[in-house]
């Protein structure tokens, strides 16, 4: 007799039109710049049921579930049939980015594994100071910062320019722009108060670290796997353009700067560079409580000393880009990769009722050549 496949349910929460699917009506031509890439990109729903396929190509049986802002539906859903694993994508709820937490308790509390971050690591990797503080005082490096709740400062500091000024509650990089590093304290007051304007805070002030730009995605809990490296190469940008990712430059194929970034997995980085950017993303992984999976944005300078950026817990899984990009450089397939992050969840599951193991893995995908470059990471 055939066992039973495992069921993961795909969750996820998306109200109103897709701005990616204005994308597939305008032709490049039409753009006053050669794009480099793709200018429709796949759609929110695409990209959900592509998550989908890749489960079910690695051994699962599988299912969509957008909670479209409504609890109800949600809670009804799996008031009718439980699935074995809930694979959480849902980042926010409302619109608000901070009930990407609690919606991650709902699932502690009705009793299904899920996978990804609980809501105590979710709730602190929004709060960008929290989180600077929680690595420094683990002895994790992380660029000298204040935390502002007026857009005031003054000359003496205490921090050393350049200096990037971003919002400390929003993710994906909003907020930063190609006017975010400044170098002088008239600059710095006049970006503070754009910054103010604009968005809620606090706002975090801290030092940028001029140099190369690394993320660095981990897999798995025990132990915790280290990704190959992705790089960005900035050096298409133009002059007055600081070599940062900017909010436009990841997000919007309509924008120039976003053909002008490109990435290289693995980075060209020296054993003992690689050993240093260890020794800071495990921990920095383990102390914020993420799990399963992960990714960590941080640079590198001139001397070769790192500087953790942000920890990311659920982050992107578009195939072949960012987090992907570098499971796939490690010789890890699409299907391969979400069967190890179901696999994290799958070992979290309440004691009384066992789940079904999926089979045999699927074959690998041949892994991404060295020096690849492809589109900026999200």
């Amino acid at each position: 007799m055939t066992a039973k496949k495992p069921s993961v349910w795909v969750v996820y929460n998306h109200t109103g039109e897709d701005e990616y699917e204005k994308l597939k009506d305008i032709d490049p031509k039409t753009l006053d710049f050669n794009p480099v890439y793709k200018i429709d990109v796949a759609t929110v729903s695409e990209e959900y049921d592509a998550v989908r396929k890749g489960l079910e190509e690695a051994g699962f049986r599988s299912k969509l579930l957008n909670a479209e802002d409504n609890f109800t539906k949600l809670h009804g859903a799996f008031s009718r049939t439980r699935p074995d694993v809930i694979f959480n994508l849902v980042e926010y709820f409302h619109d608000d980015p901070q009930l990407e937490a609690p919606v991650a308790g709902y699932f502690d509390l009705i009793g299904i594994p899920y996978t990804g971050a609980p809501p105590g690591a979710l709730s602190l990797c929004q709060k960008k100071g929290f989180t600077k503080q929680i690595l420094a005082g683990h002895g994790i490096p992380t660029p000298h910062f204040r935390m502002l709740n007026h857009p005031k400062i003054p000359k003496r500091h205490g921090l050393k320019y350049p200096l990037i000024v971003k919002p400390a509650r929003e993710d994906a990089s909003t907020g930063v722009t190609r006017h975010s590093v400044v170098y002088d304290h008239p600059s710095l007051i006049t970006q503070l108060e754009k910054v103010f304007a604009e968005f809620a805070p606090p706002i975090l002030v801290e030092e940028f670290i001029e140099g190369r730009e690394l993320h660095i995605s981990i897999l798995g809990n025990d132990p915790p796997r280290v990704l190959p490296a992705i790089e960005f190469d900035f050096s298409e940008l133009p002059d007055d353009h600081p070599k940062l990712i900017s909010y436009e430059m990841k997000w919007s194929p309509l924008d120039q700067s976003y053909h002008q970034v490109h990435t290289v997995c693995p980075a060209e980085i020296s054993r003992k560079e690689i050993r240093k950017i260890e020794e800071a993303v495990v921990p920095a992984y383990t102390v914020t409580g993420c799990r399963d999976y992960a990714r960590i944005d941080m640079r590198m300078n001139k001397k070769g000393d790192v500087f953790i950026l942000e920890v990311n817990p659920n982050p992107d899984l578009t195939e072949g880009v960012s987090f992907m990009e570098s499971a796939e450089e490690a010789g890890l397939s699409f299907p391969d990769t979400l069967r190890t992050i179901v696999e994290g969840a799958m070992a979290r599951k309440r004691p009384g009722s066992p789940i079904v193991d999926p089979g045999p893995s699927p074959a690998g995908v041949p892994g991404v050549p060295s020096g690849k470059t492809g589109q900026p990471t999200t």
